[in-house]
């Protein structure tokens, strides 16, 4: 009988996290995790295809059965995948930006300057592999921001542009996310922890 993992209602980054737990205990095999978010249901079928697993994803109602294909190969693909190839510097540089605005003192001065920042991103050298946005910062990447093009422009270059997913549901901009994707905690706290240097503007 195949196994059913309920992550239902469970906060980032549980799901992702069940699912780790999940692949690590089996060799391969095939097992299945219920969501009730659409950030839930990507965050798994994202992490279970970087595992090198297969995923298929049925919607029922409002929740969400992924399930996830576990082959011996794993273990190769995990490593393919360990590192990804984006960005043009040889570094792994993280851009991590936690407020729609830069520095401290005056918020519209603030809201300049880290317009000024994004835009100059694609002019300097090395570039970074990612850049990630956390609470306020998630409104630089949605609907209304005058980023959007500028972020896209980045993306097309190879930047991976990552907003939390937590985040974009507290408040309320999940469905208007514009650039890049909703990521969770898992996701995160690894790629600052692998990064050879995090700006933080």
């Amino acid at each position: 009988m195949e196994e059913i993992i309920d992550a239902r209602g469970k906060a980032c980054p549980q799901p992702v996290l069940m699912t780790k737990k999940a692949l690590e205990d089996r060799e391969e095999g095939t097992f299945s995790v219920v969501v009730d978010s659409a950030i839930s249901k990507d965050n798994v079928v994202r992490f279970a295809a970087s595992q090198g697993c297969e995923t298929r994803v049925e919607e029922k109602g409002k929740e969400f059965h992924i399930e996830v294909i576990k082959g011996k190969d794993v273990a190769a693909e995990k490593e393919r995948h360990s590192e990804p190839e984006t960005g043009s510097g040889k570094e792994n540089i993280t851009v991590y930006i936690h407020s729609s605005r830069m520095g401290q003192g005056d918020d519209e001065l603030g809201a300049i300057l880290i317009k000024g920042f994004i835009k100059t991103i694609k002019d300097v050298d090395p570039k970074p592999r990612r850049m990630i946005f956390v609470n306020s910062g998630i409104f630089l990447t949605t609907e209304g921001s005058e980023l959007i093009d500028a972020l896209k422009e980045l993306e097309e270059m190879g930047i991976e542009i990552l907003s939390c997913g937590t985040c974009l549901d507290f408040f309320n901009r999940k469905e208007k996310l514009q650039v890049g994707l909703a990521s969770n905690m898992f996701d995160i706290t690894s790629a600052l922890m692998q990064a050879d240097k995090v700006v933080i503007p």
